[in-house]
């Protein structure tokens, strides 16, 4: 079951227990969206159909950010972890 949070109310994702939390969010255009990882294993995210959607692996503490100029549903993974899967639908 995934879950999914509007913009309004988040527009950061968690990396804990090799997942992203929430896996779904929902963004309007021109948003910019911070991955946090919270594990001890480094964590990257890259993205499936938006080439510029490649964050660096990151050790825990640290943040990637992406800003949204484009609408459309955009998925992601982590390249060491390809089951962790991720979900950015992009509103005008």
């Amino acid at each position: 079951m995934s879950d999914t949070k509007d913009a309004a109310a988040t527009n950061m994702v968690a990396i804990e227990n090799f997942n992203f939390a929430p896996t779904a969010i929902t963004v309007k255009k021109g948003t910019t969206v911070t991955w946090t990882n919270n594990d001890s294993v480094k964590h990257n995210v890259v993205g499936d159909n938006l080439d510029a959607l490649k964050g660096p692996l990151l050790e825990k503490g640290k943040s990637y950010t992406y800003t949204f100029t484009t609408v459309g549903t955009f998925t992601y993974h982590c390249d060491p972890h390809p089951y962790m899967k991720g979900t950015v639908t992009v509103t005008e």
